[in-house]
């Protein structure tokens, strides 16, 4: 039977290629050789790279041991912060000035200044800032002098780390109106303050009244019974009764310390 026509040209449709001989063992040897040196793969690339900028050692236990980072002198981003002001604040704020930005300029190295037309206070990082929570931190400091709390009491929260501010009103307690609303105040404060001292030392926080909304400046646990003992207050508790929790709540307080 006689071959397909197909396969019968297939070789002149070829040409030179289908003639061309095929290499040696030795050429492909020598190829296969070349190959790496000729085109560097991506891991000898890496590796390049990776010993010009650090040098990694191995220890004993085949983990890679690297340089230590680098001390990044100064924040490399310049940023600015405004705090506004109340304006029942700025007298205050004009008085105790001077005692207001040695902390911010000599312990955080901030920029500050006090804008009396916009009624704020602007602080800025610049090079000579070395903590880069330094502008967090001058903001809470003037935000907690705005709120209503003394200077000495607002630079706790620039030498501590676990002082906060929680701030709420009565009307999340409780929905009070007119005269309600200001006997709620009075049980709160108390006769010259009184109240309000008391539960200060008890639970060694700070507590601020404005109007109808409350402050308190301290740490976490602090500042929860400072809470309830207010919250207790105005839904009605008598002042007596709430004495003798924080009695029994700051002898426990003293035990753990």
């Amino acid at each position: 039977m006689p071959a397909p026509t197909a396969l019968l040209r297939q070789p002149e449709e070829l040409g030179e290629a289908a003639s061309a001989p095929l290499p040696n063992n030795d050429q492909d040897d020598e190829l296969i050789l070349d190959a790496p040196e000729a085109i560097p793969s991506e891991s000898t690339a890496m590796q390049v790279t990776g010993d010009a900028d650090t040098e990694m050692h191995i220890d004993e236990e085949g983990r890679p041991r690297f340089a230590p980072a680098k001390n990044n002198d100064g924040v490399m981003r310049i940023e600015s912060r405004k705090v506004p002001i109340p304006p029942h604040r700025m007298t205050p704020l004009k008085a105790s000035w001077p005692k207001i930005y040695p902390p911010l300029v000599e312990h955080l190295k901030l920029q500050v200044r006090m804008n009396i037309k916009n009624k704020a206070v602007e602080l800025r990082t610049s090079k000579h800032t070395t903590d880069t929570g330094a502008l967090q931190k001058g903001e809470d400091f003037v935000k907690a002098f705005s709120l209503g709390f003394d200077v000495d009491d607002a630079i706790a929260l620039l030498r501590l780390d676990d002082l906060y501010i929680e701030t709420f009103e009565i009307k999340d307690v409780k929905t009070l109106n007119g005269e309600h609303m200001g006997r709620a105040i009075g049980r709160i404060a108390g006769k010259d303050g009184k109240t309000k001292f008391a539960i200060e030392n008890a639970s060694r926080t700070r507590v601020v009244l404005a109007d109808s909304k409350i402050h308190i400046l301290g740490g976490f646990k602090n500042i929860h019974i400072a809470r309830e003992a207010i919250v207790s207050l105005i839904l009605g508790s008598p002042p007596g009764k709430v004495y003798g929790n924080l009695r029994t709540v700051a002898s426990r307080m003293k035990e753990r310390f």
